[in-house]
């Protein structure tokens, strides 16, 4: 059933008949302009509006970072596309989405204001890279992924290498509770330096590679590689060592943990594959071997009738003879 517009006011005007006048709406404006709280006049809130300025606000964040405001900074869609060049390769299906949820990540993090790359971070990325790119097909385009993930976000590969390596050597023959000494910044070892380093920042950013760095940590002290182990751990590490938030670390931990799962099953998909590829050619080269053994069987035959049919013609004729 449709309503006309004339119905539709008539009902409204009904309804009103029954209502009261709600004036309290209007007696609160009128004592918030009176009060200065509100100007009523629009120009001047739309000027009041536009004065922002990025980076001025009278804060410690602006005061440290004011100077970035306005920057000029690679986009993310700028990042892919220098990574899609320097790479020059098509990249593999499987591989595809968790490739470029990394090369995403880095970039997010590497334009941040407040980021800086330390040396577990830095073996938090190889580590990622490593364990993505481990079963990867082509093994010279997996390592251009890496080079060109690196240097798409303005940074040297050998650099990284170097500095995941100075942790891994400190690390060698090290227990979980002297990591977790050196992340209370005790000592002088370069897990300690960076500890000190952040827990004097107020404005220290954690970001994923760090968490992934320090799982990396985990394993090389023997801390079994699950997220129940890790995840008290993790939170001992980063939350009371470190004094910071820990939460998005632990949950790093546990995705990283979902990725090795994930890729675990990947890979035995990849193998079942092959194996069933391998059985695949092995049965047709078999098939081909047979068909070609049945051939020279037959062509063999065949030879043999042609030769006994050449000799019962040269008896014939020399019968009729």
């Amino acid at each position: 059933m449709k309503l006309s517009i004339g119905a539709i006011l008539l009902l409204t005007s009904n309804v009103s008949a029954f209502t009261g006048v709600n004036t309290n709406a209007f007696r609160t404006r009128e004592l918030v302009i009176s009060n200065g709280m509100l100007d009523d006049n629009l120009e001047s809130a739309v000027q009041r509006s536009t004065a922002y300025s990025p980076g001025t606000a009278d804060s410690a964040l602006a005061k440290r970072f004011g100077s970035l405001a306005g920057a000029k900074i690679k986009t993310v869609s700028e990042a892919f596309a220098d990574f899609t060049t320097k790479l020059g390769h098509p990249i593999n299906a499987l591989y595809k989405s968790a490739i470029n949820d990394l090369v995403g990540t880095t970039h997010l993090i590497c334009v941040t204001a407040r980021f800086k790359r330390d040396a577990i971070w830095s073996l938090g990325l190889l580590t990622s890279l490593d364990l993505i790119l481990k079963n990867y097909p082509e093994k010279d385009i997996a390592e251009g992924i890496r080079t060109s993930l690196v240097e798409c976000n303005d940074m040297d590969l050998a650099t990284l290498q170097a500095e995941a390596q100075s942790i891994l050597d400190w690390a060698q023959g090290k227990t979980q509770d002297d990591i977790a000494t050196a992340l209370s910044g005790e000592g002088d070892g370069p897990i300690a330096a960076i500890a000190k380093e952040a827990k004097a920042d107020e404005f220290w950013m954690y970001s994923k590679w760090f968490g992934i760095g320090l799982v990396r940590l985990m394993k090389e002290v023997g801390v079994e590689q699950d997220k129940e182990t890790c995840y008290p751990v993790m939170e001992n590490w980063v939350g009371t060592n470190m004094g910071k938030a820990y939460f998005t670390a632990c949950n790093d931990s546990d995705q990283y943990f979902a990725t090795t799962t994930k890729l675990d099953m990947v890979e035995t998909l990849m193998k079942e594959v092959e194996i069933r590829e391998k059985k695949r050619m092995a049965q047709r080269l078999e098939d081909k071997a047979a068909a070609a053994l049945a051939k020279a069987e037959r062509d063999e035959k065949f030879k043999e009738e042609e030769v006994a049919e050449q000799a019962e013609k040269a008896e014939a004729t020399a019968a009729a003879e």
